[in-house]
């Protein structure tokens, strides 16, 4: 038997008799420990200390697809190495391959085998040159599989284990309380050896919700954990993970269970000899979402999820005020535990995280500029047999060429300022691929496809984006570059160390302010960022500069003197101000 500190053992017992309690605890933790620590692997005698050693101000992620750039000649994976060498070596450290498996439909959410990396991508090789190279995440998609798969077709043809692989419900069932990310109907009908059954289907009837009261699903994905570890992975992305726990007559999400499981994940994750990082993906309301840390033992690091509908808002609207409010309130994060920053991915913009915080009038006039924009709405239903707004489908860049006035010549500048606004917050920064290289929406795609979120999953051949990229007059151009130049100044400051200290500014309600300092106290940034196409106005004292420091603009590298009177803001720029040059 395996030598754990005294406690690993307790803690394990524990959990499993939360989630498993009419199952042997004692038995199903050997199971858990040889599934994830298998023969030839190792261990840590004592589990990690919550600290905030995973990360610094020197981090940074890319997204995108495994395909997102193709030629038609080579390998996706090896175009996109090329592409993160070329573009991003020196800048961005980490890169979120989304789902490189088999899938046959939501661009890879619909998984038919977790083992095998797609051969129209490449291989595992590929994926392990790129983890040697880059800090990887990749997707555990841990509520669903494929209707495609052998697990299902095994399930269909009454074959152990996995007969008891899928959640089955009745349409005689209360599901009134269940919580809806889409509209379409919960159940699927199918045929099966046993006769018809009724399976859950969260989010497509072509993805097909698993059923983790079953023990045995539990180890198959700590068993898919591992091999993704041992590929070279070191952020696993817990896809969904709020939904993976259903009873019928309940809302079926944030169930005691799967915080459980959470935090089982996070245990082995501790004990680890390799330095992983648990993030959870709730695209929910805020206090949800941050419910994901547990008492600093479940996610290492959640996605900020209510930030891109607010600045989404600010700067549409020109105000910072829901912004400001916002983020006043909001917590830092635990020790030993971070916010994912972003505003835009391989998903829609949330609306959901919003509730509570931007009114019903804001909320209908942003998605009213957002379809002005080319933008379409994905809907959810609602408990009551209604529908509401889920997610906006539109490219980050497109979403940016106007306010609530309608387009204008702001476009670029006004997408600049806000990643550089995103940036400057508690935390470690995102970007979408799509985002970086000013991608327009692909209406294209979305006739092609059927669905709303091909809009902003454009493929890219690779000898045209480099023409676009080379050129200086170009969207693409200009983004990257200015991106590329703001990304590398972040990550020289101590005081952008994802934990170091921050406070929200009350300033204009077109400036959203922030005062970062770093851990060791050494360096203060005050991070400003104009969200409207005004001129505004800042007094120095109102931000507390003191007098007889060398202030410098980090962004500009121009001196700022706290007695020279206002410092000027240009429509949509920014200034990170530091006493440090």
């Amino acid at each position: 038997m395996r030598e754990f500190d005294a406690t690993f053992r307790a803690r394990l017992l524990t959990l499993i008799g939360q989630i498993y309690p009419d199952h042997d605890a004692g038995d199903l933790a050997v199971r858990i420990e040889q599934t994830f620590w298998p023969e030839g692997t190792t261990h840590r005698r004592r589990g990690r200390m919550p600290g905030n050693r995973h990360w610094s101000e020197r981090d940074a992620l890319i997204i995108t697809y495994g395909n997102s750039i193709v030629d038609g000649q080579h390998k996706p994976l090896d175009l996109l190495r090329d592409f993160l060498h070329r573009q991003m070596s020196g800048v961005v450290n980490g890169v979120h391959i989304l789902p490189f498996f088999p899938y046959t439909s939501d661009d890879g959410f619909a998984v038919t085998d977790y083992r095998a990396v797609n051969p129209a991508l490449g291989d595992w090789t590929d994926i392990q040159r790129i983890g040697s190279e880059f800090l990887l995440m990749s997707d555990l998609v841990l509520n669903h599989v494929s209707s495609q798969s052998h697990w299902f077709h095994e399930y269909r043809q009454g074959h152990a284990p996995y007969d008891a692989f899928f959640f089955e419900a009745s349409p005689e069932d209360d599901l009134s309380l269940v919580v809806r990310p889409r509209a379409h109907p919960l159940l699927r009908k199918v045929e099966t050896a046993r006769g018809t059954r009724h399976v859950w289907c969260t989010f497509s009837h072509d993805q097909i919700d698993l059923d983790f009261s079953n023990p045995d699903v539990l180890l198959e994905f700590i068993a898919i954990t591992r091999l993704h570890i041992d590929s070279g992975v070191r952020i696993l992305r817990l896809d969904a993970v709020a939904f993976i726990w259903k009873e019928v007559g309940t809302r079926s999400i944030h169930m005691p269970e799967t915080h459980a499981i959470v935090r089982l994940l996070r245990l082995l994750a501790d004990f680890a000899t390799e330095p992983i990082i648990l993030l959870t993906e709730t695209n929910v309301p805020n206090q949800e979402n941050l419910s994901y840390f547990g008492n600093r033992n479940e996610a290492h690091a959640v996605y900020n999820f209510t930030l891109p509908p607010l600045v989404l808002h600010a700067m549409m609207a020109g105000t910072a005020r829901n912004l400001v409010r916002w983020q006043g309130s909001m917590p830092p994060a635990q020790l030993g535990c971070a916010y994912l920053n972003f505003t835009a991915s391989h998903d829609g913009i949330g609306m959901r995280p919003a509730e509570g915080i931007l009114t019903a009038d804001d909320t209908a006039r942003v998605i009213e500029t957002m379809r002005d924009f080319g933008g379409l709405v994905s809907m959810r239903a609602l408990p009551d047999g209604g529908q509401s707004a889920y997610e906006l489908n539109i490219t980050w860049f497109e979403a940016m060429k106007g306010t609530f006035e309608g387009p204008d010549e702001w476009q670029i500048a006004r997408f600049i300022a806000s990643q550089t606004l995103m940036m400057a917050l508690e935390g470690i920064p995102a970007f979408y691929i799509q985002s970086l290289l000013a991608c327009a929406n692909d209406r294209e795609g979305v006739e092609k496809s059927g669905h709303n979120r091909a809009i902003n999953r454009h493929r890219w051949d690779y000898g045209d984006l480099q023409t676009l990229l080379d050129d200086p007059e170009s969207p693409q151009h200009i983004v990257m570059q200015a991106m590329k130049e703001r990304i590398d100044v972040r990550r020289r400051q101590r005081a952008f160390h994802p934990n170091a200290t921050q406070f929200t500014l009350r300033l204009d309600h077109r400036i959203f302010g922030l005062w970062r300092q770093s851990l060791d106290r050494d360096q203060s940034i005050f991070a400003l960022h104009n969200v409207s196409s005004d001129t505004v106005m800042v007094d120095p004292y109102a931000i507390n500069l003191i007098e007889g420091e060398n202030w410098v603009d980090l962004l500009t590298g121009a001196g700022v003197e706290a007695s020279a009177g206002e410092i000027s803001f240009a429509p949509y720029q920014c200034r990170w101000i530091t006493n440090r040059g």
